[in-house]
């Protein structure tokens, strides 16, 4: 992996990691349009960390807020029904379905689920299923409203990008529109809910970095630093864009992308 490489996949990785089209998918799918090596299950969860970094700034206050509530609410009884200490009781619970089938699959995930066939329909299918959220969750609901119940399913809902082309904030956006949250609502604990999955897996899968065969170390940091910087515009963009407008445009998006790669695979202008 050259340099410029790394710079392509970095900001491929930080325009779709918060929009609900999978960033995993499309690391697989750009280098196989370009002709180049496919940079590996490895390199994805690494420069992940890129992107997280983004969210860490970008919600810096809310995360001191709930961190600080939560650790409080240990020794402090009163606080352990405010909004702030339920939400990383949330997030810690939600982050076990995903750290587990994890672990229980990384075969798998780092193997057959990079077919690009199977990638390509998972483009379409959740990009269908997004489509069902959107038309017929209540989206009403918010943060303040969540509680363990929902908590626990949008969690599990975060299992689902395990496989590219789910998309992580896809899936656990769905979850939560079905759940009857606004978009706003679900794109804003999304973002708190991936932090540990992500963070964990990207700091698991750097022992391959650097070594014979996984990633390389230049390429890996410089895509890294990129998605850090594209990333935290598309956190902005996205919330904004939520906030008024319907998810259907990522659908569209999906459906397509999905239908012309499937096209030609069959075509054999490009292998899985």
């Amino acid at each position: 992996m050259n340099v410029f490489e790394a710079v392509v996949l970095g900001i491929v990785q930080g325009l779709t990691e918060f929009l609900p089209i999978s960033s995993s998918a499309h690391l697989l799918i750009v280098p196989k349009l370009a002709g180049w090596e496919d940079p590996g299950a490895a390199f994805t969860a690494v420069i992940q960390l890129g992107t997280m970094l983004a969210v860490l700034i970008f919600f810096w206050r809310d995360i001191l807020r709930i961190t600080g509530v939560w650790l409080r609410s240990l020794a402090d009884k009163e606080l352990r029904n405010h909004l702030d200490a339920r939400m990383g009781w949330y997030i810690i619970l939600g982050t076990i379905p995903i750290s587990v089938a994890g672990l229980l699959f990384s075969d798998a995930i780092e193997g057959p689920a990079r077919n690009l066939w199977l990638n390509s329909a998972m483009l379409i299918v959740f990009g269908l299923i997004l489509l069902g959220a959107e038309q017929f969750g209540r989206k009403a609901k918010q943060l303040s409203d969540l509680g363990l119940k929902d908590g626990l399913i949008i969690g599990a809902w975060q299992m689902l990008p395990l496989i590219p082309g789910a998309s992580r904030s896809g899936s656990t956006m769905t979850g939560a529109m079905f759940l009857g949250y606004t978009r706003e609502a679900a794109a804003r604990y999304s973002f708190l809910l991936s932090i540990p999955a992500v963070v964990l897996s990207g700091v698991y899968e750097m022992r391959h970095v650097g070594d014979g065969g996984g990633p390389p170390l230049v390429g890996t940091a410089v895509a890294t630093i990129v998605s850090f910087v594209v990333g935290y515009a598309s956190i902005a963009w996205l919330l904004k864009w939520v906030a008024k407008n319907s998810v259907n445009i990522f659908v569209i998006y999906r459906v397509f992308a999905g239908t012309l790669l499937l096209t030609l695979l069959g075509l054999g202008v490009i292998t899985a």
